[in-house]
């Protein structure tokens, strides 16, 4: 079984950034969304949403889209990234309910003391402390926010993460298929998530693999 091999907490060089915004995850974005989708299905959002890891907000504009009575709050500790999302915001005509704050977690100051929605994408691999997401999810939420997190899963070998690489990242510029492979190796197992969410008093969420790379873990503290 493969050790996890720890990646920089921020993407933060401008050709990283760059190669990261032009990218196309519309298959993993557009899944994330209708996972949330489904999972939520019973509930009318609206409200507060905070985007813990937004990145370039691809995340943030289509769940605006998706649900037109949110408000987000996207927080990312790379400017660069949030360069670009501000960009895409701006053109998706979202600057009255996408607001996207510099800021490193946990020190980031958000505007607001509880979200009725919380979600986060591909943040969790990043952390050296994986605390420090379910420590935010605690201190933001309330017995009926709606939480929904979705991640990279660790492979069982370095050829298997290799061979993600090539499946899904083989005409995507060098250096994204270096960050994903990064990104992979650097990723939790389900069953390291699970202890995570035992000792941060989680375990009322609920996780599980949704594809042969990404895990969610979703759910309310109610």
């Amino acid at each position: 079984m493969m050790k996890r091999i720890p990646e920089p907490d921020l993407m933060n060089g401008d050709k990283q950034a760059l190669a990261y915004a032009n990218a196309d995850f519309n298959e993993p974005h557009s899944l994330f969304i209708e996972l949330f989708r489904q999972t939520f299905s019973y509930t009318n959002i609206q409200g507060h949403v905070l985007d813990l890891g937004c990145g370039p907000a691809d995340i943030s504009i289509r769940f605006a889209n998706t649900y037109p009575r949110c408000l987000l709050e996207g927080v990312d500790g790379s400017k660069n990234m949030l360069k670009h999302g501000r960009e895409a915001v701006i053109k998706q005509k979202l600057e009255r309910r996408v607001d996207l704050i510099c800021g490193y977690l946990p020190k980031a100051q958000l505007p607001r003391a509880h979200y009725d929605v919380i979600i986060s994408n591909s943040l969790l691999h990043h952390l050296t402390d994986p605390m420090i997401l379910w420590d935010m999810i605690k201190k933001y939420t309330t017995d009926n926010t709606s939480v929904f997190i979705m991640d990279l899963m660790r492979p069982d070998s370095l050829q298997a993460a290799r061979q993600l690489v090539g499946d899904y990242a083989a005409t995507e510029p060098a250096i994204l298929q270096e960050d994903f492979l990064n990104s992979l190796c650097a990723s939790y197992r389900v069953d390291e998530v699970t202890e995570q969410l035992q000792k941060a008093g989680l375990g009322m969420l609920k996780i599980r693999a949704v594809t042969d790379r990404h895990f969610i873990v979703c759910g309310r503290l109610g």
